[in-house]
């Protein structure tokens, strides 16, 4: 005659895989939301205010690098109101997206610009920009999905 044990139930671990805050929001999902808001508005604040505004008020610097592009006036205040309302749409949810997925364009065009016409100087800059923008244009897709659905109404 042969015995058989039971096998023990298998018990459930009481921790969740990741950690829960007290609102019920996954820990890292908190902090990774956080940290692409703050990059939004860090980004934003950049275009906005330490790339777009010397443009629009013609500093001297400014004038300087694009009467070497050629470009003078017309271009300055177009590149710089670009980098304004950019910079403002990354920091509107629904917006944020896009204006990534702009600024994406803008910084190769940067690149290439710095590196056939001003002799390469602080070329990496746009390069590196590049990257956290398409963080930010991939972590909030699903808002150029809701700006669509809007537009069609």
């Amino acid at each position: 005659m042969s015995t058989t044990v039971p096998s023990a139930p298998a018990v459930a671990s009481a921790a969740p895989a990741t950690p829960v805050s007290t609102s019920g929001t996954p820990v890292r999902r908190r902090g990774v939301r956080i940290t692409l808001r703050a990059l939004q508005v860090l980004l934003g604040v950049f275009f906005a205010a330490a790339s777009g505004a010397p443009k629009l008020i013609a500093h001297p610097t400014a004038v300087e690098a694009f009467d070497k592009l050629g470009w003078g006036a017309p271009g300055m205040y177009t590149i710089g109101a670009l980098e304004l309302l950019g910079g403002i749409a990354l920091l509107l949810p629904l917006l944020s997206s896009v204006a990534a997925t702009a600024f994406i364009g803008l910084m190769i065009g940067a690149f290439i610009v710095t590196v056939t016409a001003l002799g390469g100087e602080n070329a990496a800059t746009p390069l590196i920009l590049i990257l956290p923008l398409a963080w930010i244009a991939w972590a909030r897709r699903a808002e150029t999905t809701k700006l669509i659905a809007r537009l069609r109404r």
